[in-house]
């Protein structure tokens, strides 16, 4: 398996799928659509059933029950795309075979190093066979680690017959990283009653609670006058830009908190005298506190404009996803199946909220209960991302105990 797995992890991250969130087409970028192509083939060449791809780039398989037992549907889902905080083009994988506990040079003419000072986490892959960068650009373990391992356990199922589980529908999407994976996905067609994204981090993770998620976009109009006569007739856009952003709490960012704190995010400040533009994330796990959120938002935007004018400043605030542990608390035991799936395999399970989202938060709200479980990747979205090999293949046996469980508890 291991061999297997690399080999199908590295032949598709070395595809660009970047997502575009400037393009509302879908999916956002012709990459992607190159991969869900390719999965399709892959999918049929392993004898999966009912592949289907549509406009949009959603890929659907179904792996048919072999049971005579009556067992629920189940699905597990990764996305294609990959983030936009940082390139994805011309990556190169790196295999780093035993991993020593020392520093990773990943790039020696940039200097950049992966070192255990910098990521303790590395010490616990001491043995390991891992997967890094190059240096210049992100992984894409986010998320196709999860298509290399459900693909695999698929593979596996299909080979090992005497191993009974129910129907199993999987699916690739696009566009997760921008937050539209679940827009065009058709619940109905997929016909799963509960659902699995393989989409998580470092081994055990497993997910069922994520943040109530909203996006604001502020325009700023300035006036640019000549310096030298610039006196009561200038207005500086950048200016009060930075007045607005000092009006938030500077310990509720991202960089302050953990667990189950929320915060607000910039996620970009561009601008001169004449316009400005500010682009924030807000999250938080609590409905009522989420709402304070927006309406803070809302107050400082309000008290700019009764100061520089109602005219000056353009406010779009807009919900993304939330919190699905409202869907998924109501059907507890699929989350308790993954626990002692992971048991079975001596994992740990490590369950805790995500502090991102995944398609499973919008889906979960759609009509499928999609909780998340871990991929082995660290370091997401930047090039110190890097993913265990070893536990790439715990995840796709996690996958494959999950559905041998679904169908021992089938009548």
């Amino acid at each position: 398996m291991k061999a297997e797995i690399i080999e199908r992890f590295t032949s598709y991250v070395k595809i660009d799928t970047q997502s575009n969130e400037a393009n509302a087409a879908c999916p956002s970028t012709p990459g992607q659509l190159i991969l869900a192509n390719q999965l399709v083939e892959e999918l049929k060449t392993i004898g999966m059933e009912d592949v289907t791809i549509d406009t949009n780039g959603y890929v659907m398989a179904t792996l048919p029950s072999n049971t005579t037992k009556q067992v629920p549907t189940i699905g597990f889902l990764a996305h294609v795309d990959t983030a936009t905080d940082f390139t994805g083009k011309d990556v190169k994988p790196k295999i780093v075979e035993n991993y020593d506990g020392k520093e990773i040079t990943l790039n020696k003419e940039l200097s950049v190093v992966l070192s255990p000072k910098e990521f303790p986490s590395l010490s616990q892959y001491i043995g390991h066979t891992l997967i890094t960068t190059d240096g210049t650009t992100l992984l894409g373990a986010d998320n196709k680690s999860g298509i290399a391992e459900i693909m695999t356990a698929m593979d596996y199922l299909i080979k090992h017959p005497e191993i009974k589980h129910g129907k199993i529908r999987v699916a690739f999407t696009p566009d997760e990283e921008i937050g539209r994976g679940p827009h065009k996905f058709d619940v109905d067609a997929f016909n799963a009653k509960f659902a699995y994204t393989v989409d998580g981090g470092p081994l055990g993770e497993l997910e069922y609670e994520s943040f109530n998620a909203a996006g604001a976009k502020i325009t700023i109009k300035g006036t640019n006058i000549h310096p030298g006569t610039a006196k009561g007739k200038m207005v500086h856009s950048a200016k009060i830009a930075m007045e607005l952003h000092s009006k938030l709490p500077i310990a509720e960012a991202p960089e302050y908190t953990e667990g189950y704190e929320g915060f607000y995010h910039l996620l970009s400040f561009n601008g001169d005298v004449e316009e400005t533009k500010l682009s924030y994330i807000i999250r938080d796990f609590d409905r009522n506190q989420f709402n304070e959120r927006k309406q803070f938002i809302k107050q400082i935007v309000d008290e700019l404009r009764e100061k520089y004018g109602q005219d000056r400043i353009l406010l779009e605030l807009n919900d993304q996803y939330y919190n699905m542990k409202e869907k998924i608390e109501p059907v507890k035991e699929i989350v308790d199946i993954a626990s002692q799936a992971m048991k079975n395999l001596n994992i740990e399970p490590k369950i805790s909220p995500i502090r991102g989202g995944t398609d499973g938060s919008q889906l979960s709200y759609m009509g499928l209960p999609t909780p998340n479980i871990f991929t082995g990747g660290e370091n997401f979205h930047g090039k110190y991302e890097f993913i265990s090999v070893d536990n790439m293949i715990k995840a796709t046996y996690v996958i494959i105990e999950i559905a041998k469980l679904f169908e021992e508890a089938g009548e």
